[in-house]
């Protein structure tokens, strides 16, 4: 049955390949963006599609776009560079932002489903990360308005829910790589693609013992679309829980492009993260999900795409 379904952050990297995966479902959607981070050139491929419409606006002030089914409330600057760019931005959409998408869904009775982070972990003590971990955060560090705002968003959510009865689901996502990725975006995949695909030496920060867990994106659209037609509203961790180092990442990368560049190292960030691997029990569990696409061949299956975007750099 086609639904009229509501995605928040739809020019994003995540958001336009979730409109991408609906669409082909038969659903109709509504994409709201302010274009603060998003890049109309991930919807380039939908102007002709007619169930399809994209409002260019502002979350973080009280909207309403007519009756819809369900909201995907993905609407934030998710990288590095932007959340610092965007600081106060982040903390307001993470917090406003949060509660207007909440009271469209309330208002219409729709299911609900908010992008949450692995960042709510922060530098974890307890690893691989689990559900029920509650996280080691700095709350005033300089990552803690994307981290504070996400963490806020999730009590705003489950509050929606416990009082509300909205029926809400929280999604916690750990890195995730692929087409439309922002090539200067400051994280690890998208840092090391270009830098090899121009001959620039690979900028590795700390050691680079230092660990990722990287889901291919298509992966990480299937787990989230599962978590949004299942009964569980607590936190569940999408993610590929294949553990690599920032060098061994670096090393896949020169082997698929075929750079010769070499490796130097810089100081580590202050509160970046040392381990960063999901507990995707509780997914495999409830959702029958796992990911399926390898390291090699995801950054295979992205390197058309990183290509282009040096392409359209020069």
């Amino acid at each position: 049955m086609s639904r009229m379904i509501l995605v928040t952050g739809a020019a994003g990297f995540l958001g336009s390949h979730l409109c991408d995966s609906l669409l082909a479902e038969g659903n109709s959607v509504i994409g709201v963006d302010n274009l603060s981070t998003g890049n109309l050139a991930n919807l380039s491929h939908l102007k002709n599609e007619s169930r399809f419409s994209l409002r260019e606006l502002d979350i973080c002030q009280p909207f309403d776009v007519g009756k819809v089914d369900f909201v995907f409330n993905f609407a934030s600057p998710a990288s590095p560079v932007d959340y610092t760019r965007l600081g106060v931005e982040t903390l307001l959409v993470g917090s406003a932002g949060t509660i207007n998408t909440l009271d469209v869904a309330r208002k219409y009775g729709a299911g609900y489903l908010h992008a949450s982070t692995s960042e709510c972990y922060g530098d974890p003590e307890v690893h691989p990360q689990v559900e029920s971990y509650w996280g080691n955060v700095n709350p005033i560090g300089p990552r803690s308005v994307y981290d504070e705002a996400k963490r806020f968003s999730e009590a705003t959510v489950m509050a929606y829910h416990r009082y509300y009865g909205v029926d809400t689901h929280l999604v916690r996502i750990f890195n995730t790589y692929g087409p439309r990725l922002q090539a200067n975006d400051g994280r690890v995949i998208s840092n090391l693609m270009v830098q090899a695909l121009r001959g620039e030496p690979l900028t590795i920060y700390g050691d680079g013992s230092q660990t990722r867990s990287f889901c291919y994106v298509s992966d990480l659209i299937e787990g989230i679309v599962l978590l949004s037609r299942s009964q569980e509203h607590l936190p569940v961790n999408i993610g590929n829980p294949v553990e690599w180092t920032i060098l061994e990442c670096a090393r896949e990368i020169l082997a698929v492009t075929g750079s010769k560049s070499e490796i130097i190292l810089k100081p580590l960030p202050q509160d970046d993260p040392t381990r960063r691997r999901p507990d995707i029990t509780k997914a495999r569990t409830l959702l029958g999900w796992e990911p399926k696409v390898k390291l090699r061949q995801g950054l295979e299956d992205s390197l058309e795409y990183f290509r282009s975007c040096i392409a359209s750099l020069v």
